[in-house]
């Protein structure tokens, strides 16, 4: 599968702003998934304790995906510049889910998080990118 899922030809790599450096946490992420990034990150990713920079979570309900962000904020706290990707199926996928990207929007409003991309994983998942809003950088959260 091509990393360039949608209509952009954009690298998903590149889609996502994984940079060389950053510390990566994956949460339920597909099988495929360095396939679909055609790029060996492993090296980047997260070990033990270590506070990320970068999280792509891979939602299927939206219960999950609200008790996966709650454990989440412990990494929000202490870094207020992380970037969040939640990834969730496509409705043309066929999967069920009651994850859209209203779901997650409305959540991140609600928790001092804001959407700022959104984009197309693989032929399945959906992305949307949460981030702190930069006036609230560096405070404490809710």
């Amino acid at each position: 599968m091509s990393t360039t899922a949608g209509y952009s030809g954009t690298p998903l790599l590149k889609k996502l702003g994984i940079q060389p450096g950053l510390k990566i946490k994956l949460i339920n992420q597909p099988d495929n998934y360095f396939d679909l990034l055609e790029q060996n990150v492993k090296d980047q990713l997260c070990s033990g304790k270590e506070v990320p920079d970068f999280i792509h979570l891979f939602v299927k309900t939206a219960r999950d995906f609200e008790q996966q962000m709650f454990k989440l904020r412990k990494w929000i706290h202490q870094n207020s510049g992380i970037v969040i990707w939640v990834s969730w199926y496509k409705k043309s996928a066929g999967i069920p889910t009651d994850v859209t990207e209203e779901v997650i929007r409305n959540y991140a409003l609600k928790n001092d998080l804001v959407d700022i991309k959104v984009c197309a994983v693989s032929e399945i998942w959906s992305g949307l990118k949460l981030v702190v809003p930069v006036a609230k950088r560096n405070r404490k959260m809710k």
